[in-house]
């Protein structure tokens, strides 16, 4: 049998750069729609970069699909989370049932199919809407605050190769565009941890925030926790499976899976809040060119978040002061990415509508 570790190199080593003939044709064909060029600023941004992912000049986004990974964490046990770890399980079986949690009602607004995914969520039982193949380490990862780390480098490996079936699985369904969330109590502590040896951060002020909200003493407790386990597990900063095996999480491992399969079969992929773009800054760092075909969704209030998107160069779509996770900002943006493809597939244009364009060579924007 094919080593793992092998076979996600090979996967990484066939993603391709962008079509740079189509995004130019793409660009060109901005420029003959009904409207003052560059009017829609982001908008025509999109439309040109999937054209570019892939190869058409006119693309679609109806059929979306959101991975929801569930799991929990060794490290909760450090006090890093104001919210009972229990609710891990509670929250995915409410997901389950398709109504009443803020990600049911916006996938449902939205018109994206939510799957649901148990990496390791404690005491959680069959369910016919969870998938639990990759249920990896069922009591969650380990408690790497105790010297320890999260999870053997195998796991790390197996949970990167799930994100990959999920995405391939998506691209043989049909699905256009691909959404990445989590659940999972205490996960902004991996999250942050994932962030700071990546870009070798060692000031936790800078990356660790309060997550779903702490006590003043807890978060002092929580920075505590993350610094000494970088001292103590010293992961290495340009291998990202490292980071994950050491103080990672398997929803972030997940994840990462998921940036790099969506790149491998050329499929856009939405960036939720700060543990999303933590496996999004992970995938870059094993494959650079998998960043171009990202989507940042929403302005997270985690401080890890904007160090992370400065690094990959990358702009939200959104600023709405969410914090909520459970990749809540991909349906926003999915809708998003729905309009600037429609704008591209239904606009008339000057020739078409037998318009004068000529004045516009003139004209300064």
């Amino acid at each position: 049998m094919e080593d793992l570790a092998a076979r996600i190199q090979a996967r990484i080593a066939q993603i391709e750069p962008l079509d740079s003939r189509s995004m130019q044709e793409a660009a060109a064909y901005q420029d003959t729609l009904l409207k003052p060029s560059g009017s829609l600023g982001e908008l025509e941004a999109i439309a040109v970069r999937i054209a570019g992912i892939t190869g058409s000049l006119h693309n679609r986004a109806d059929r979306k699909v959101h991975f929801l990974f569930g799991s929990d964490h060794g490290v909760y046990d450090e006090g890093v989370s104001g919210s009972p770890q229990y609710f891990t399980r509670v929250l995915m079986e409410f997901y389950a049932k398709g109504e009443g949690c803020g990600i049911n009602v916006l996938c449902n607004r939205a018109g994206v199919d939510l799957r649901l995914v148990d990496m390791g969520v404690k005491e959680l039982g069959p369910n016919p809407n969870i998938d639990s193949r990759f249920r990896l380490m069922p009591e969650g990862t380990e408690n790497f605050a105790r010297g320890v780390p999260a999870m053997p480098r195998s796991v790390a490996e197996k949970a990167i190769e799930a994100g990959f079936v999920l995405a391939g699985e998506a691209k043989e369904a049909g699905f256009q565009i691909v959404g990445t969330g989590e659940v999972g109590m205490g996960n902004t502590t991996p999250a942050a941890a994932c962030i700071m040896a990546a870009l070798k951060i060692d000031a936790p002020d800078l990356a660790v925030g309060r997550g779903g909200g702490l006590t003043d003493e807890a978060f002092e407790t929580k920075k505590r926790v993350v610094v000494e386990a970088l001292k103590t597990h010293r992961p290495d900063p340009s291998d990202p499976i490292d980071i994950l095996s050491k103080v990672g999480g398997l929803d972030i491992a997940g994840m990462m899976g998921v940036f790099l399969g969506a790149a491998f079969h050329r499929l856009p992929v939405v960036i939720d809040g700060v543990i999303s773009v933590a496996a999004a800054l992970l995938a870059v760092a094993a494959a650079p060119r998998s960043k171009d075909f990202m989507i940042p969704s929403h302005l997270s209030q985690e401080p890890g978040y904007a160090l992370a998107m400065r690094s990959l160069e990358l702009t939200p779509l959104l600023n709405l002061g969410m914090r909520l996770g459970e990749g809540s900002g991909c349906p926003l943006a999915m809708g998003i990415v729905d309009d600037a493809l429609a704008l591209m597939n239904s606009m008339n244009t000057f020739g078409g509508v037998s318009l004068d364009s000529e004045y516009r060579k003139a004209l300064k924007i």
